[in-house]
């Protein structure tokens, strides 16, 4: 028994929350850009503000990646395409990673080599006003404001990509909270040199890349595992998802099943699979029982967009 496609991917209480993750991941795109600007003019030669810059760069590509796939997530199924394109997702939450390991491994080598060649970043004055400052302390106002908006995005994002089922969306917000941890890293650097520490900067910026390499590591991890047809699981604490156990527990629960057993995957914020059910002896009406329990199983919950039930002799298990 095939199940029909619904029309939509996400029913419409949470199509609202994804516009409203739509129009938070557009004001995250904003905000960095203006923090990429900001950093880059204090630049100076401190690692630690450059680890902290590339940092920033690297936070465009999870909002980037969400908003590509919100272009084709929700396509229809079509000749080609027939289970539709729902792993746009997961083809982003991939690109995301990649982008997080690759850069995260080339910052963490960089500094860990100046750290032993034991270069002293010069940190020099600037004019402001007609005043002659230290420009360390712009550098560490620029990146203390954009410490907090970093927090209060994350937050919001972690929030809604358990709502969404949505791990590029908790990606996002994962590099949200790696950036005002780096950012806070950064101006410990920076004050160590000021106070003549010269070996703080590349410890500082060590720490932040190898925070972005274990981001990058894990995230890489999931989303390769996702594209294999992995169980599903949960978003935030990446456990075994529970609807696979209700589901079976629902099929069960009908009076002619003797038995069920239900494999499902991820496409993107949905689940799709099959379960094989072994009929009680002299089932009646099998077709339509087939029927209502598929319904019954795609009604259970909003991620499951597509199951197929098939009846069978019995479960090897």
């Amino acid at each position: 028994m095939a199940a029909v496609y619904d029309h939509y991917e996400l029913p419409p209480e949470k199509a609202a929350l994804h516009r409203r993750a739509v129009r938070l991941e557009w004001w995250t795109i904003a905000f960095f850009v203006v923090a990429i600007t900001a950093l880059a003019v204090v630049l100076g030669q401190s690692q630690a503000m450059k680890a902290a810059w590339v940092e920033d760069i690297l936070a465009l590509a999870p909002p980037v990646a969400f908003l590509i796939a919100n272009r084709y997530r929700n396509r229809p199924p079509d000749a080609d395409h027939p289970y539709g394109h729902h792993r746009s997702v997961a083809i982003a939450f991939l690109a995301s990673a990649l982008a997080l390991l690759a850069l995260g491994g080339y910052i963490l080598v960089e500094s860990v080599l100046r750290l032993v060649q034991g270069e002293r970043p010069p940190i020099g004055l600037i004019e402001v006003f007609g005043h002659t400052v230290w420009l360390g302390w712009p550098m560490i106002a620029v990146l203390l404001a954009t410490m907090v908006p970093a927090i209060l995005l994350g937050r919001a994002k972690t929030k809604l990509a358990e709502q969404l089922h949505d791990k590029v969306l908790h990606a996002d917000a994962e590099m949200n909270r790696a950036d005002w941890l780096t950012a806070a890293a950064a101006v410990l650097g920076i004050l160590g040199i000021g106070a003549g520490l010269w070996w703080a900067d590349a410890v500082a910026a060590i720490v932040i890349s190898a925070d972005i390499v274990r981001d990058g590591l894990r995230t890489t991890r999931v989303a390769v595992a996702d594209l294999m047809d992995r169980r599903p699981r949960t978003v935030t604490d990446d456990e075994p998802h529970p609807l696979l156990t209700r589901l079976t527990s629902l099929a069960l629960d009908e009076p002619w099943v003797e038995d069920a057993w239900i494999r499902l995957r991820e496409e993107g914020h949905v689940f799709v699979g099959e379960m094989l059910v072994v009929p009680r002896p002299g089932t009646d009406d099998l077709v339509e029982r087939l029927e209502r329990l598929g319904r019954l199983l795609r009604e259970a919950d909003w991620r499951m967009h597509d199951i197929a039930v098939a009846p069978v002799l019995g479960i090897q298990r």
